[in-house]
């Protein structure tokens, strides 16, 4: 929902009416994670997306419905449902989708809770922001919060609850109960902590081993860094291919001439400062987290050894480390690395070459190979064609 926040923003501040439907839960081979999400507009246009394309036309025709009538609907599709066909569900998994009406009257707290989101985008500076998580009641049963009122406007079924990470301010809406509140705000602090999001159910008083009430808790991590250390044309390249991605990208290097906003338009920040000692007050500070990436393109040894010296020994466990160069190039920093001290355990960790064999050449298809091996490590997938493997496709 991140990408979609800006134009929902700008209906919610018209007084617009739209909806919104959310995936809360998948089986099998779905083709999107928990968490996406399309908007069905004012005008009936429609951003975002639910699965790629399968159920979109039926989930369409649900928010529209929402939108007018301002009760919150959930469905689920899957290809063992006698209307499978129908929907174009062919993937083989399944989904839950629940739709919230948008709109000052049904959602009166979505602009403060949107400028949360949005401002976790952009640290200023600061101590990197926690995070956020949006609980939804999605599920009410009878005998649960909200028993036999399922229209959204009087029971628990479509509230929210806005609650920060740890450390932050205390959480915004209700869900109707106050043991609910507090047995989800506990759990939705553990969630923005490991920047998952989850589907829960709580008896009617957030008694956890009860039932009937289902929250769908969806965490808005701040997007990760990607930390790119060379002002050369790869990396532009790279620049260009993590913002796609969502990544925020700094551009680093100490020569002030060619470390310039111009020279690389696609780049969050351009940052002029020897690489080993912007990394190591990034890391003091707490801005670099182990969802972050670092590449190291700099092709020189007075600026690759200290700075790979400080990513190898000083970043989180699973932070991205890749270093560009030819083979001779890598054994001869390896060496290097080694007199420096880096124990060889911590050398175990660097990818380097950076990036998969794809018998790429220009900036452009180097930075796709650097990608790809970005979301290979995030993922733990094997990097093979698809038509060597067996199982999910989206497992």
């Amino acid at each position: 929902m991140r990408d979609l926040l800006p134009q929902l923003l700008g209906w919610w501040r018209a007084d617009e009416r739209a909806a919104v439907a959310t995936v809360v839960r998948t089986f099998r081979s779905a083709p999107r994670e928990p968490g996406a999400a399309m908007a069905v507009g004012p005008g009936g246009e429609v951003i975002g997306s639910v699965s790629g394309g399968c159920v979109e036309g039926a989930v369409y025709d649900l928010g529209l419905e929402v939108a007018e009538t301002g009760r919150p609907a959930a469905a689920r599709y899957g290809v063992s449902d006698d209307d499978a066909f129908d929907v174009g569900l062919t993937c083989g998994g399944t989904i839950e989708v629940f739709v919230a009406p948008l709109s000052r009257a049904a959602w009166p707290g979505f602009g403060s809770f949107a400028g949360q989101v949005l401002g976790a985008s952009s640290p200023d500076g600061g101590a990197a922001p926690s995070g956020v998580c949006l609980a939804t009641v999605v599920g009410a049963d009878d005998g649960g919060a909200g028993a036999g009122d399922r229209r959204g406007d009087g029971g628990a079924l479509g509230r929210h609850l806005v609650v920060p990470g740890a450390g932050a301010d205390g959480p915004e809406g209700t869900l109707g109960d106050a043991g609910l509140d507090a047995a989800v705000t506990s759990d939705a602090v553990g969630q923005v902590a490991v920047g998952a999001s989850a589907l829960r159910e709580y008896g009617p008083h957030g008694e956890r081993t009860g039932s009937g009430t289902r929250v769908f808790l969806q965490v808005f991590a701040p997007p990760p860094r990607l930390l790119v250390f060379g002002a050369i044309d790869f990396a532009a390249a790279l620049a260009r291919a993590g913002r796609l991605l969502g990544y925020r990208v700094t551009v680093c290097d100490a020569r002030p001439v060619f470390a310039t906003p111009a020279r690389f338009p696609e780049a969050d920040e351009v940052v002029t400062e020897w690489p080993h000692r912007y990394l190591a007050a990034e890391i003091a500070a707490g801005r670099v987290s182990a969802h972050d990436a670092v590449c190291v393109l700099t092709h020189d040894a007075k600026f690759d050894v200290p700075l790979l010296h400080t990513a190898l020994t000083d970043l989180p466990a699973g932070t991205y480390v890749g270093a560009m160069g030819s083979r001779r190039a890598h054994a001869e920093r390896e060496a290097r690395l080694v007199e420096d001290g880096v124990p060889p355990a911590a050398l175990n960790r660097l990818h380097s070459p950076i990036g998969l064999d794809l018998g790429a050449r220009t900036p452009d298809e180097t930075a796709v190979s650097i990608v790809a091996e970005l979301i290979a490590a995030r993922s733990g997938a094997t990097a093979r064609p698809l038509s060597e493997t067996d199982g999910p496709i989206h497992g």
